[in-house]
């Protein structure tokens, strides 16, 4: 017999009937666990695509009724502590914020419109223009009566305070912009040229501070009013530079804003809201005249914002950003259609995607991934250090994009469900309270002029 050092193997011993059992269940918690995780990842795919993903979606909390089609002139969206509050061309109504449910409407008396709005409200009141007569259907224009009288309305229960007249030129209503202002306890208006184009006022005086011109005295004739908000007391008259007419007001704690349309070229004016003397003049234009011409509108008061259009290539295009001297700190051109909003410092606006802008200096601080061109911003917020943008979709759902208003890190993403999404595509203003999202509406083909949303 040979002997020698090598190992001699073993057999393995055979697996008891417990153990063959455990791997029998192993394997068949594998055959049918992958095939169950792959149907619920993609059965999270698809609920997070259609908005039916929990923490990932947007739910309809409630619809205003239903409204039949508006005017294009007369609408505007405002929110008063736990109200918010539309008006169109035939009625202001309010609405609960929390539950949708209608608090108090105010119907236009007669055959009279609504033929504009003051942009902002204060202390609890909005200001509404009003056009005797009646228009000529959805899109036309009022009865060319003018847009000659100013009604002061408490948004608490929907009671006229008081109202008064204004001299109204020949503007097509659904054109008239920025014609009344709330603040500082006043209520402003500004008086427009006659038909003929005459401002109906002469006078003198020097203007204060960094600008030029002459303030003329206070007539009769084209200027800018001021009366108690809440009474209708008239306060003051501050006649605008002579040969000069307002083209639109804001109010600030500290000013009364006027744009101006001078005979050369466009300007800014500034008065004191304690009696509406001058406190400066100044032209638009850094390195050449802004057109007399010119579209002029406030897109804030404070920080002060007017949007400039002159001809594409020709002129100032954009935004023009100016200090409490009346000094222009910032231009930032135009790069969409749509309005911005300014907020924490910045002016945002929307197209493909999000941009920020510093109003310090007009630098862009931030713009975030773009939509591409089948997804459009129809409605943007901007407050609190966020800024928020739903969009509509040509390929699929509506969307809520949050971004930080000082980095423009996305900081969250909804998708509205089939039921909830579709109606987003009409925005013409976006709201927050209390956690909810309001989304305001009008025009032709309104499914509703508010509908509230949460995060879910």
């Amino acid at each position: 017999m040979t002997t020698g050092s090598a190992e001699t193997a073993r057999p393995r011993p055979r697996p008891r009937p417990r153990q063959r059992a455990g791997r029998r269940a192993l394997a068949l918690s594998v055959l049918i666990g992958v095939p169950l995780a792959l149907v619920g990842g993609v059965a999270s795919c698809v609920a997070s695509d259609t908005g039916n993903l929990p923490g990932d979606g947007m739910e309809r909390v409630w619809d205003a009724p239903a409204d039949r089609a508006a005017a294009a002139y007369g609408n505007a969206a405002w929110t008063v502590g736990d109200t918010v509050v539309r008006s169109r061309f035939d009625a202001v109504t309010a609405f609960d914020a929390r539950t949708g449910e209608r608090r108090w409407e105010y119907a236009v008396p007669g055959r009279a419109e609504i033929c504009a709005t003051g942009s902002e409200v204060a202390d609890g009141v909005a200001l509404i223009g009003l056009m005797a007569g009646g228009g000529t259907g959805r899109s036309g224009a009022g009865s060319g009566k003018g847009c000659a009288t100013v009604a002061a309305i408490d948004l608490k229960d929907g009671r006229e305070l008081w109202r008064t007249e204004r001299r109204a030129g020949a503007t097509d209503p659904k054109d008239e912009v920025d014609v009344l202002a709330a603040g500082a306890g006043l209520a402003v208006l500004r008086d427009d040229p006659a038909e003929d184009g005459t401002d109906g006022g002469t006078g003198e005086g020097t203007g204060e501070g960094t600008g030029e011109g002459t303030i003329g005295a206070a007539g009769e004739g084209t200027g800018v009013r001021a009366f108690d908000l809440r009474t209708g007391a008239p306060r003051w008259r501050a006649a605008v530079p002579k040969g000069c007419h307002p083209r639109g007001v804001a109010v600030t704690r500290e000013r009364v804003l006027a744009a101006l349309a001078c005979p050369d070229e466009a300007k800014l004016a500034a008065f004191r809201p304690a009696d509406g003397s001058a406190r400066w003049v100044v032209p638009l234009g850094a390195r050449r005249p802004v057109a007399a011409n010119a579209s002029l509108s406030f897109v804030s008061a404070e920080p002060t914002v007017l949007d400039v259009g002159e001809p594409v290539g020709q002129g100032v295009n954009g935004y023009l950003v100016f200090g409490a001297d009346g000094r222009v700190r910032a231009e930032i051109d135009r790069i969409s259609a749509r309005p911005p909003v300014v907020a924490d410092g910045k002016l945002f606006t929307g197209s493909v995607g999000v941009t920020a802008f510093d109003l310090a200096n007009g630098k862009r601080v931030w713009a975030s991934e773009s939509f591409g061109p089948w997804r459009e911003i129809t409605g943007l917020h901007a407050g609190g250090g966020r800024v928020s943008a739903v969009t509509t979709s040509r390929k699929g759902l509506d969307e809520l994009y949050v971004y930080d208003a000082a980095t423009g890190e996305r900081v969250d993403e909804r998708t509205f469900d089939s039921e909830t999404g579709g109606d987003n595509d009409g925005l013409t203003g976006l709201f927050r309270f209390d956690g909810l999202f309001v989304a305001a509406r009008w025009g032709d083909g309104t499914p509703s002029p508010f509908t509230a949303y949460r995060t879910w």
